[in-house]
C-alpha cells in the first residue's frame, strides 16, 4: 500500500508541517493539536507556519520544533507580502515534510500545503475557496457543529493520537510576568480588564455598556478597570473613558504585545471581553474571563477552559454571524444588567478559588509559562 493511501491513524511521519498562519484567536484555538501530536509521535520533526505578528503565541512551545514565520504585508499584495509568500515557499519546498495538516481551509493556506511537496497533506472536509482539492485526506469537522477547539483536535484523533486530555502551552516570559504585576501594583482589587475591540463591527459590545458594568464593579466592589485593545481600538476606548468620567481607568490601549497581554489577564481577576482574540489569549493562559456574544455562538468559538463564562445575546436573529447589520437589536437586547450578574459571579469564584489555593508564594501560575488542562468551553453558561 502507497504511503499516501494508508490509513491516517497508521502514519509514522518523520517530519510534520502544520499551516494555520491566523488569526489570534483560531491559532489559540487550534494550538492544543501540538500537545496531541507530540504524544502520538514522540520522535518527530514538528513545524508551524504562521503570521509574524502572531508568532509569541507560539514561540517556545515545548512541543513544537520549528517555527516558520512569514510577513503576509498588507493584505499579501505590497513588496514585502510577496517576498514574505515566495520565502515561505522555498522553506517550505527545502522542508522534506512527510505530512502536513491545514487547518486554515484557504486557498492561500492550501496553497502552502502544497508547497511543502508531502505525500500526505490534510485539510477539513469543508474547506473553502477550493482549498480541499489540494489535500489527500479529508476529515469532517464541520465549522457550524462543533467548537473550534474541538475542530483541531477531531483531525489530530483521526491521525491517531490520544486527545482524551488536550492541553494549551502559552510561554509567558518572566519579564512580562514582572512588566504586568508592576503596570496594576497601583490598582486596587478586584481588578478587572475590559477589552472593547473585535474585527467585525457586530461583535462590539457598545462602549457604553462596559462602562455600565465598569462602573458598577467600582460603585460596588471599589474595583480597579484597565483597559486594552490594540491601537485601532483606541476611539472604542476612548468612548469608553468618556462614559465612565469621572471614574477613572488605566489605559493600556495599544501597549501591550500578545505575551504581556496574557500576563495582564494573569495579574488581573477578570477579563470582560467580546469574541475576539485576546479573550480566547486570556483563556487559554488560564485567566478567568467573561465573553459576551452578540452575533456568534459560544458553542462554536467559545472561550475554552475551566474558568470561563459567557453571556449570549437572545435575539431572534442570534447568532446569526453577519458581519455587518443595520439593525443590531442583539445590542440593546443583551443588557448590562445581564452581563453584570456573570460578572459577579465570575468574581466570587475568583475570591472562593484565591482563599482555597491561597500560600505563601501567592502565585497561581508558575512564571515562565502557562500550562492549562481543557475543560468545556462557556457555552455551559450560556443564560
Amino acid at each position: 500500500m502507497a504511503w499516501s493511501s494508508a490509513p491516517l491513524s497508521a502514519l509514522e511521519p518523520a517530519r510534520v508541517c502544520i499551516i494555520k498562519p491566523s488569526s489570534l484567536g483560531d491559532i489559540v484555538h487550534a494550538s492544543p493539536i501540538l500537545s496531541a501530536l507530540r504524544g502520538r509521535w514522540p520522535g518527530a520533526h514538528l513545524a508551524w507556519v504562521v503570521n509574524a505578528p502572531f508568532r509569541d503565541l507560539l514561540e517556545g512551545h515545548p512541543d513544537l520544533d520549528e517555527l516558520i514565520v512569514y510577513d503576509r504585508g498588507r493584505r499579501g499584495i505590497d513588496a514585502a507580502g510577496i517576498g514574505g509568500m515566495a520565502g515561505v515557499l522555498a522553506r517550505l519546498r527545502r522542508g522534506r515534510y512527510d505530512l502536513t495538516i491545514d487547518l486554515q481551509g484557504l486557498f492561500r493556506s492550501a496553497v502552502l500545503a502544497a508547497a511543502t511537496g508531502a505525500k500526505v497533506r490534510v485539510g477539513m472536509a469543508d474547506a473553502r475557496e477550493g482549498a480541499r482539492w489540494f489535500y489527500t485526506h479529508r476529515v469532517e469537522a464541520p465549522r457550524l457543529g462543533i467548537h473550534a477547539v474541538d475542530r483541531a483536535l477531531r483531525v489530530a484523533r483521526a491521525l491517531g493520537a490520544d486527545v482524551a486530555e488536550p492541553r494549551f502551552h502559552l510561554v509567558i516570559p518572566h519579564e512580562d510576568r514582572r512588566w504586568a504585576r508592576q503596570a496594576l501594583a497601583n490598582l486596587p482589587r478586584p481588578r478587572i480588564i475590559l477589552n472593547l475591540g473585535a474585527r467585525w463591527p457586530t461583535k462590539r459590545w457598545p462602549p457604553q455598556h462596559f462602562a455600565a458594568i465598569g462602573r458598577r464593579a467600582v460603585e460596588e466592589l471599589a474595583a480597579g478597570l484597565i483597559a486594552v485593545g490594540a491601537a485601532e481600538d483606541r476611539p472604542l476606548v476612548d468612548a469608553l473613558t468618556r462614559h465612565l468620567t469621572p471614574v477613572g481607568l488605566l489605559d493600556l490601549c495599544g501597549q501591550t504585545r500578545l505575551r504581556q497581554l496574557a500576563a495582564l489577564a494573569l495579574e488581573a481577576d477578570l477579563l470582560v471581553s467580546n469574541d475576539t482574540g485576546p479573550l480566547h489569549l486570556a483563556a487559554a493562559a488560564g485567566a478567568r474571563v467573561v465573553g459576551i456574544y452578540t452575533c456568534t455562538s459560544p458553542r462554536l468559538t467559545g472561550p475554552y477552559g475551566p474558568r470561563v463564562a459567557t453571556v449570549q445575546s437572545g435575539v431572534w436573529c442570534a447568532p446569526s454571524y453577519r458581519k455587518r447589520c443595520r439593525r443590531l437589536d442583539c445590542m440593546s437586547e443583551l443588557a448590562p444588567d445581564q452581563v453584570w450578574l456573570v460578572v459577579r459571579g465570575q468574581l466570587e469564584l475568583g475570591r472562593i478559588e484565591a482563599k482555597e489555593h491561597a500560600s505563601p508564594e501567592g502565585a497561581g501560575h508558575r512564571e515562565g509559562s502557562a500550562t492549562l488542562p481543557l475543560g468545556s468551553c462557556g457555552a455551559d453558561r450560556d443564560r
